[in-house]
This record gives structure tokens, sequence and C-alpha cells, in this order.
């Protein structure tokens, strides 16, 4: 069994809701041990209320970051200082950032740079800028219930992106039959872009593929899935 990676966990308090914590933290305990909890806000103000009540209950670390100009806070400048020192200091295999914020876009590339990997936790309203900036991005408005959130087979054919990436994985490390081991097909995507299924409503990646529609599954000799894009 391999040894669970350490995570450091980021939270832009000022844009992230707080009652979200739950979920990201039995997210990150899947991925690894959770080594460092932080919180950056101006926990002087009466917008941070929600998340001084989990902090204690949570072991997360509460970071002060006063407003320097009225409308604009310092917390994804220490954010990212903290980060940046981590990566040269600490030991550290993943870096949770949870913010809605696009500011922190090239943090997120920058540490891809280093060989680490980056979950992102955000409400939709994230900018796609940095949802594909991340190694993985997980909603936080749709945790509760992700069968509320499930595409049906017409909602997926009509998304040309996740189509597009999809074929591109199965023709990238398929054999010359066509067929691609669907866990080779799941790391490629991982690679190159910020994917999850649940964000699609599917708890597994094969489910999400055989939802689709345009694609054969089946199981080797080992059980194990393999995919094939229909128009092989």
């Amino acid at each position: 069994m391999s040894e669970k990676k350490n995570i450091a966990l980021l939270i832009d308090a000022d844009n992230s809701p707080s009652k979200s914590i739950q979920f990201i933290l039995s997210e990150l305990a899947r991925q690894g041990k959770v080594t460092i909890r932080r919180a950056y806000g101006n926990w002087a103000s009466q917008n941070l209320k929600g998340w001084e009540s989990v902090l204690h209950d949570h072991a997360i670390q509460p970071i002060q970051q006063y407003d320097l100009i009225k409308g604009k806070n310092a917390t994804d400048m220490a954010m990212a200082i903290d980060a940046m020192d981590m990566l040269y200091t600490k030991e550290i295999d993943t870096y949770c950032i949870v913010t809605s914020d696009c500011d922190f876009t090239p943090l997120s590339t920058r540490i891809l740079s280093e060989g680490k990997s980056v979950i992102g936790f955000g409400e939709r309203k994230a900018p796609s800028v940095f949802v594909n900036a991340c190694s993985t991005f997980l909603y936080l408005d749709e945790e509760v219930d992700p069968k509320d959130k499930k595409r049906t087979e017409k909602e997926l054919r009509f998304d040309t992106k996740l189509l597009n990436l999809i074929r591109e994985a199965v023709s990238a490390t398929s054999n010359e039959d066509g067929w691609a081991k669907l866990s080779s097909v799941g790391t490629h995507i991982s690679n190159h872009a910020s994917f999850d299924p649940r964000n699609y409503g599917y708890s597994r990646l094969s489910d999400l593929i055989q939802s689709i529609g345009l694609f054969d599954l089946r199981r080797d000799k080992n059980m194990a899935f393999e995919v094939k894009d229909q128009r092989a």
C-alpha cells in the first residue's frame, strides 16, 4: 500500500462558504493526510463569523489579514507567499486551495510546475481559468446531494468540451483495436485538465462514460474496464 500524501489546506475565507468545511475535509481524507490547515481573512470582519465558529472544531489556524485599502484585501498575497514558502521548506505533495477567486491561478500553475498536485474547491462562479489550472476542482454549491446535478444523456452529448476530452484520452491510450484501459483514460484526462466525474453527477468515470452513450465499455480478463469510441 502506498503512503498517504501530505496535504496543505489553504482557505480563502473571504471567498469561500464555511458550511462546506466538512465536505472539504472528508474529500481530502480520501487523498491523504492534511498536515497544514490555514484559513486567511480579515477576522475583524463580520463576514467571517461563520468561519470563526468552525475553526477550532477542525483545528484550522486563522491567519489575520487586514484590508489594506477599502474594497481590497491582502488575503490572496498572504496565501501565495505561504504556499511558496511551503513549496521549498515543507514536504507537501498536494495543495488544496479553497476559493472562487481567479487571482490564485498563477499560484496553482506555479505549484503544478514543481510536480505537485492542486485540488481546488469553489463555487460555480469560480472562473474557468482557475478551475482549469487545478489538477482537480470540486464545486461547493452542490456537495450535499450530487444526484441533484446529474446530467442527462442529451446534456452530456452537447457538452463538446467533455466529449473532446474523453475522445482524445481514448485515442491517445488505445491499442490497435481501439480499446483503452479506463484507468489510463482517467490518468490521461487528469494530466491535461481539471476533471472529476462528480461535477457531472456521477461518482465514477465508468458511469459517466456509459451515460453518454457514445462509447462502448467492457471488462477485460482481469475484470478491469476498457473503453472504445463508437466512431472507431
